[in-house]
Order: structure tokens, then C-alpha cells, then sequence
């Protein structure tokens, strides 16, 4: 009898022994950016994160945009399960759901604070959640990065006249049908393209990032103007899509650390891109003329984008929801913040309202 409770006592301790190997996972994961642009030093930095909090738990390998599947695939290789994570920028994903566009950007709306704020403690993590969640995807957003530096140009940008006619490569749903309402046209293209488009007279124009990621990508070697501020996008949110199968094999204290490093990686972003956006803009100014729009011409924008929020909210239900959420948010914000300012954090844009955004959900 002592024998076998010996034998036994030995088995059980090798099973525990065994446990956390047989718990270890691997996952590849790959970005929608390649090495030559900036922004992809943030999906680094959470993976990095990610290695050292999960070590023994979890690997990550991680790949550049193109390594393992094209940009514009990286949404469905995850989906499929063909790779367990991807980096990406929700707005490439508009046109299966036209809800990723204001989870990745709004147009003369959220500031960078605002995503945070709301992603946190406003109910905009849900939304993720539920949104991604529909495409059998967990997700962590894990950047944020202030307004966008605005278009580059071969002919100066001064006014909102200028825009008519242009060809500018600029993402976004909401973002395209508003510059269509100013007279430019909408041209779609990868990150990647940009600067051969540019130089080549392709485009008249094209937005891309903040100053630095803009600054890595050349653009200063093919354009001699650049029009500011960046309304069509106000505030960007990168984050990782998570396989739901891969993520439900992870223990709740390795789907934790993720959680903590993705939190973790948000705020180095912000304030890293910052200071990167700070020293590029001042590379730029060497290189380029830089023109800003009045203040009645950036009114005009927020006026439009107003309407072109709600035409586009009330197109789509998923939409609706995100954007109700988002400006109650700031209904709701708005009492502390302009009581506070110009202390607090940013401004409280004049936005939509609530109720023409209800509208939308109710109807």
C-alpha cells in the first residue's frame, strides 16, 4: 500500500511538473505595416511586453507587414486562424463593417485622451469587443497617436478652395465622402505606395500619419507643401486582433498580462509619438511650407463632418452604436472638462449631438 501511494505521489508531482509545458503556447503574429514605416515600432513594443510578462505561458514571433500575408489579408488570416494575432488599424476594415471606421479614427472629433478615456472607463472596450467579437476576434487596442499631420502636396494647400479637384490618397469612410463634399477625390492606397504615387504624379497629394511616421515613410523628398491641421482624422487607435480560439487556450491570468501589456504599450504611445511628432515637425519645417487653415475654414470642416458622422451612423447600426457612445461620452466629459478649462485635457469638439445620433439607433 505505501508502494503504490508512493507511485502515485511521484506521478502526480511529475504531472505538475509537466503542466506548464504542456501549457505553453505559440503564437505567430504578423502587422499591416511594414519595417520602413514608424508606426510599426508600437506593435514591437507590445510584443515585447507581452514575451517578457508571459514568459513561460506564451510566445509571440513576431513579422513585418508583408512577411507572411499581405496588408489588406492580415484581417482575414486571423479570422481563419491561419496566424493567431494581427496588428492593425481598425479603419482598413470599413468595408466589412463600416463600425471599424470610428473605432479606428473620427473626423474633427476624438483627440487621442478622448479614445483613452472612453476605450477605459466610457464603454468603448465593449465595442471593441463586440465588434471584432462578430468576426470570432478578441481585441486589444494598444496605441493611440494625436491628430494626423494633414495632406503633403506638390501645389500649396491654403485654403479649402484648393481642395477642389485634387487626387489625395486618404483613408477613412467618413473621411472620403466629407473630402468629396469639399471638392477633392478620394484615392485608396497602401501605406506602402504612398511615396512612389507621390513622386511619380500619380496623386496630387496624399495624408498617411503623424509627423514622424510621415517623416519615416520620405515623404519630405517628394513634396514641397503641407497643409495642416489634420482634420480627417483627429486621433488614430492601433491595436492587435487575437484569434478567439488561440485566445480562449491561454489560462484568464495569461489573457491578464496581455491585457496589461496592451495597456501598457497605449500610453508609451502616446506619449512617444508625442515626442517623435515634436522632432519631425521640426525636420519638416526645413524641408517644406507649411500652411495652416483658418479658424472659419476648420468650423466649416466641423460642420461638415458633423453631417457626414450621422449620414454614415445612420447607414449602419454597428456605426450608430459606436458613435452614440462616443459622443455621449463627450456630453458626458464636457461638464468637467469646460468647466476645468483651459486647464484639462484638450477641447470638447462641436460635435453631433446625442439625439440625432439616437435618432439613428432607434430608426
Amino acid at each position: 500500500m505505501k508502494i503504490r501511494t508512493t507511485v502515485l505521489a511521484a506521478s502526480a508531482a511529475a504531472a505538475a511538473l509537466a503542466t506548464p509545458l504542456m501549457a505553453q503556447e505559440n503564437w505567430t503574429m504578423t502587422s499591416t505595416w511594414p519595417s520602413s514605416l514608424e508606426l510599426i515600432e508600437i506593435d514591437k513594443k507590445f510584443v515585447d511586453l507581452a514575451n517578457k510578462l508571459t514568459t513561460g505561458d506564451l510566445t509571440i514571433e513576431f513579422f513585418e507587414g508583408g512577411a507572411i500575408v499581405p496588408a489588406g489579408e492580415v484581417f482575414g488570416a486571423v479570422e481563419s486562424g491561419t496566424i493567431q494575432a494581427g496588428a492593425d488599424w481598425p479603419g482598413y476594415w470599413a468595408g466589412r463593417d463600416a463600425a471599424f471606421s470610428p473605432l479606428a479614427t473620427t473626423p474633427a472629433l476624438f483627440n487621442a485622451v478622448d479614445y483613452v478615456n472612453w476605450i477605459n472607463e466610457w464603454g468603448g472596450r465593449e465595442l471593441y469587443e463586440e465588434i471584432y467579437g462578430n468576426f470570432g476576434m478578441i481585441y486589444l487596442p494598444y496605441g493611440v497617436t494625436n491628430n494626423e499631420s494633414g495632406f503633403r502636396t506638390a501645389e500649396p494647400i491654403v485654403t479649402l478652395e484648393d481642395l477642389q479637384g485634387k487626387r489625395l490618397r486618404l483613408s477613412g469612410l467618413e473621411q472620403g465622402r466629407l473630402l468629396e463634399k469639399l471638392g477633392g477625390n478620394q484615392v485608396s492606397m497602401a501605406g506602402g505606395e504612398i511615396y512612389q504615387s507621390l513622386e511619380r504624379g500619380v496623386i496630387d497629394g496624399a495624408e498617411f500619419s503623424t509627423p514622424n511616421v510621415d517623416w519615416s515613410g520620405g515623404f519630405q523628398q517628394v513634396t514641397d507643401y503641407w497643409a495642416t491641421p489634420g482634420w480627417h482624422q483627429s486621433a488614430s487607435v492601433f491595436g492587435v486582433m487575437i484569434n478567439k480560439g488561440a485566445w480562449d487556450a491561454l489560462s484568464p491570468e495569461t489573457q491578464e498580462k496581455l491585457r496589461i501589456a496592451a495597456d501598457a504599450t497605449m500610453l508609451w504611445s502616446l506619449a512617444n509619438t508625442e515626442k517623435r511628432a515634436t522632432d519631425a515637425y521640426e525636420k519638416f519645417q526645413q524641408e517644406v511650407e507649411i500652411n495652416r487653415y483658418d479658424d472659419v475654414a476648420l468650423e466649416q470642416i466641423q460642420q461638415m463632418a458633423n453631417e457626414t458622422i450621422v449620414e454614415t451612423a445612420c447607414e449602419n447600426p454597428n456605426s450608430a452604436k459606436v458613435y452614440l457612445s462616443m459622443v455621449e461620452y463627450l456630453e458626458n466629459y464636457a461638464q468637467w472638462r469646460d468647466a476645468s478649462a483651459p486647464y484639462n485635457l484638450g477641447r470638447t469638439p462641436n460635435g453631433p449631438t446625442s439625439e440625432q445620433l439616437s435618432a439613428c439607433v432607434d430608426g
